[in-house]
């Protein structure tokens, strides 16, 4: 019973040196949840894919805008007038319809106010709605709320110049939310305000393509003017808002001919597609788009493409293939 090595101190021993054990497995474990809750919150961003195959017949899209919001694409149809939305995984919703919708051209999504602009056009693509009183008559501006569908605004353009042929093609909008569109059958820009007001913002024979279409894509710079592509020729224009009759042509030694849609990536950077040249050109200016350098180029191949988007980082171009294609595509731009 006097052994120092008896049972009752043993367990006196045990216990103490348990404590100790479990007192500095608890304080541990308290520093465990601190590390498991910073790995929970981090939420990894999918990987934006390369290209997307998107298997819907015939629809051949001519505009495309990137949903940050909804990570989703909103295309147009030159050949079936609706508006649809493309996720990642290639799948395809119809977005809105409406029977004015002849040929849905140009889209530009102003999400700080909700708003999907749309150009509206009938050059004879969609034989189910076209019709000899819209046929290259009919320019329109559609606006659709961007989170129910619904159709806000139908705008009529054409009827400011009636006599004249029209293709309402690409919109732009500026800070306070005008709207300007391209005529590419007439030598004009259109304006549409907040409050669905047309007019014509310029028209200069000067704007005029000698054959085939003009007036093309169309941006909005911060610094307080457009720049504005002319397909037929690759002319790319600089258009004050202040003073819209004192454009200017933007030099440039890259031929542009094809010039159809245009991205402003930063004040100094400008994506344009040239569809007849199967290529999407990066430009830049270090004088305010006096003067313009190519500073890179993406060759699409044979696939017609014809606009362009930014998502994120990166800038996608469409592919629409040939009117009556079974699929369309949205590619990743590298240059």
């Amino acid at each position: 019973m006097n052994n120092p090595l008896s049972m009752p101190h043993i367990r006196r021993i045990t216990v103490a040196g348990l404590s100790r054990t479990l007192l500095l497995a608890l304080s541990m474990l308290t520093l465990l949840p601190a590390c498991s809750d910073d790995e929970d919150n981090t939420v990894a961003t999918p990987a934006s894919p390369d290209k997307i195959t998107v298997p819907q017949a015939a629809l051949s899209p001519e505009g495309i805008q990137y949903d940050e919001a909804n990570r989703r694409f909103f295309v147009s149809s030159r050949t079936q007038g609706r508006i649809g939305t493309v996720k990642d995984d290639s799948t395809y919703t119809q977005f809105a319809d409406d029977a004015r919708l002849v040929s849905t051209i140009g889209l530009n999504l102003d999400a700080n106010r909700q708003r999907l602009l749309v150009a509206v056009s009938d050059n004879g693509a969609n034989t189910s709605r076209s019709s000899a009183a819209t046929r290259q008559k009919l320019a329109a501006l559609a606006i659709y709320n961007t989170n129910n569908g619904t159709l806000s605004n139908f705008v009529d353009l054409g009827g400011l110049r009636p006599t004249q042929n029209h293709f309402a093609n690409d919109i732009a909008v500026d800070s306070q939310g005008n709207a300007y569109i391209t005529d590419s059958l007439s030598p004009i820009i259109y304006k549409v305000d907040t409050q669905g007001n047309a007019s014509v913002f310029l028209e200069n024979a000067q704007l005029a393509a000698s054959s085939g279409f003009g007036l093309n894509g169309i941006v909005f710079h911060p610094d307080g003017y457009l720049l504005v592509a002319r397909s037929n020729d690759g002319t790319l224009f600089k258009v004050p808002l202040s003073t819209p009759a004192n454009f200017s042509r933007v030099t440039t030694t890259q031929s542009l001919v094809g010039a159809d849609g245009l991205l402003l990536v930063d004040n100094q950077t400008l994506l344009l597609v040239a569809g007849s040249q199967s290529t999407v050109f990066r430009l830049a200016s270090t004088d305010a788009w006096v003067t313009a350098n190519r500073t890179g180029s993406f060759a699409t191949g044979a696939v017609s493409p014809t606009t362009i988007t930014r998502r994120t980082m990166d800038a996608y171009v469409l592919y629409p293939y040939q009117a009556t294609s079974p699929r369309f595509a949205i590619t990743k731009v590298k240059f």
